[in-house]
């Protein structure tokens, strides 16, 4: 499908979510049902958008449609800092209700027609020097509106968004556009990542049977994996388990023992012990934190997008 402007003349975005997210060190997979627009404002990362990999930096802007899967690996010694809204292009009843990030029912599974206009979008622009101090300002803008609410956030959201998104156009035009690479050998490790992501409750689950998937051996797989996400094998399965833990923690429907259980650990002292390590914070702890606000923890949360 090729992408054209003129298209977007009609669109009223509605916000979903608006965040700031500091990692010292990020390495993950995400699959939305929303648009999802991103802008570098500190650091080095790829991201590999259904296999191809674009390298961005401080300055750079990205914007991926509904269901495309993206894996986000930092390649910066210092923190990556990212300025992150997820949005529909226009408002809907059914969608509006929608408010947690990634994909929880099979009815997020279907983009509307309507969602489809920036298909074939190419998902990069460089922002430029005065345009980028203009995103930065309107995009703090945007979060505090969306953090404080108020009878007029909704419309003041909508008006930002268009901004945002006229800069992110405006900057494609004239500048050098940057294309994409295919990521090395991505099929056996795409399969890795989705048979992780619908296994991972399984304490059982391992390197040996996570690579029976992909046809290769162990040792060759857990190679190919660290090369091209920057995490091992273990490590990216022990992210997931802790992300959705995370996940179902601030939900507050389930005890902890339960929550470690259905995240694949053996026991709650292990669960504990991992999730210290990997969240600086004890679950109990990550708890109490998530009993305040929701919206302002998430929006600073780390290892979310």
């Amino acid at each position: 499908m090729t992408f054209s402007a003129a298209a977007l003349k009609d669109i009223s975005p509605f916000v979903r979510f608006v965040k700031i997210i500091k990692s010292a060190e990020l390495s993950g997979e995400w699959l939305d049902f929303d648009h999802v627009f991103t802008f570098i404002e500190q650091g080095e990362a790829d991201f590999i958008l259904d296999g191809v990999r674009y390298q961005l930096g401080e300055g750079d802007a990205i914007v991926m449609p509904p269901l495309m899967t993206h894996f986000i690996r930092s390649t910066s010694s210092e923190p990556l800092i990212q300025y992150i809204f997820h949005f529909d292009l226009f408002h809907d009843d059914t969608r509006e209700r929608w408010q947690s990030i990634g994909i929880v029912t099979g009815e997020q599974l279907i983009i509307p027609q309507c969602e489809q206009l920036l298909q074939g979008l190419h998902p990069v622009s460089a922002i430029s020097g005065p345009d980028r101090m203009e995103l930065k300002k309107l995009f703090l803008i945007m979060r505090k509106r969306f953090i404080e609410g108020g009878a007029t956030s909704e419309l003041e959201l909508k008006a930002i968004a268009l901004q945002l998104l006229v800069l992110f156009l405006r900057n494609q035009s004239g500048h050098e556009r940057q294309e994409g690479t295919q990521a090395k050998a991505w099929a056996p490790i795409q399969q890795c990542i989705d048979y992780i992501q619908q296994h991972y409750t399984d304490p059982e689950l391992d390197n040996d049977r996570i690579s029976e998937q992909s046809g290769l051996s162990p040792g060759y797989l857990s190679n190919l994996f660290k090369e091209q996400t920057g995490v091992t094998l273990h490590k990216y399965l022990t992210y997931v388990r802790i992300e959705h833990a995370k996940k179902r923690i601030m939900e507050g429907r389930e005890t902890l023992t339960a929550i470690s259980g259905g995240s694949g650990f053996s026991s709650i002292h292990h669960f504990s012990r991992i999730f210290k390590r990997e969240a600086g914070l004890t679950p109990s702890q990550f708890k109490a934190e998530a009993s305040g606000p929701i919206r302002s923890l998430i929006s600073d949360n780390p290892t979310t997008t």
